[in-house]
């Protein structure tokens, strides 16, 4: 069976090109003009993912990510947006999608973005996939640990100290990998390759854009800082 897609976006010209590319890629794509039907046809029919347009009249793209994730929806979403700051972007990631396009795009980089969140599901639900092999999954009820985190990956929970964390799907996917490789620096492709599955080049600003969103939700006053910038390499995760 094809994989479907729910796209909404309000402009006609990019809505009908990107649906006749999605199609002719193998995917059966749902077409709306906003929110509001989007919405409706999210809960209609549930989709394998969603391609959801920021701005939109009504309702728009971040207001149709938190209903759903309000809901308990946990269906990857695609944000495409001509916003292009990072406060921009961490709104979206805030809102709970899991990844994001810059308008204008190349069809060919959605259509890998697509691929690698759908890649991810099918991981988690345990389906097969042809990607390397990932280290097996922790038992159920066994932590792993390390600069005072603590992290459940059956269960999708993590703790600093006493604090529970509330993260997003990526948000924890990418702690993960820091805590199993504790003191070490993770460069730029390899957690890109393991957390999307793609690299997107030395331009993208995605992997910051969640690096500095997750330090958020870590840091504490008064405590020492745990996800460190290696200039020019990549990302370790120490408590100094």
């Amino acid at each position: 069976m094809p994989q479907t897609v729910l796209l909404a976006e309000d402009d006609r010209a990019i809505r009908h090109a990107l649906e006749r590319a999605l199609t002719l890629e193998g995917y059966q794509v749902t077409a709306v003009a906003d929110g509001v039907e989007a919405l409706a046809q999210a809960h209609r029919t549930p989709p394998d993912v969603l391609v959801l347009d920021v701005m939109m009249p009504g309702i728009d793209g971040l207001q149709v990510c938190r209903v759903l994730r309000a809901e308990g929806d946990r269906t990857p979403i695609l944000m495409l947006t001509a916003l292009v700051e990072t406060q921009d972007r961490i709104a979206g990631l805030d809102a709970g999608a899991d990844d994001y396009v810059v308008k204008p795009f190349d069809v060919e980089e959605v259509f890998a973005r697509l691929r690698a969140l759908l890649r991810r599901t099918s991981e988690s639900n345990g389906a097969p996939v042809d990607v390397p092999p990932k280290p097996a999954p922790e038992p159920v009820g066994r932590l792993i640990e390390a600069a005072g985190l603590r992290m459940d990956p059956q269960a999708r929970r993590a703790w600093r100290g006493g604090r529970e964390l509330e993260l997003t799907r990526t948000e924890f996917e990418l702690l993960e990998l820091l805590v199993r490789n504790a003191g070490i620096v993770l460069d730029h492709a390899t957690i890109y390759d393991r957390i999307w599955g793609y690299d997107f080049g030395p331009g993208s600003k995605n992997l910051a854009v969640y690096v500095g969103y997750l330090r958020r939700k870590l840091d504490e006053p008064g405590a020492p800082q745990l996800i460190h910038t290696v200039r020019g390499v990549g990302y370790v995760l120490r408590e100094d």
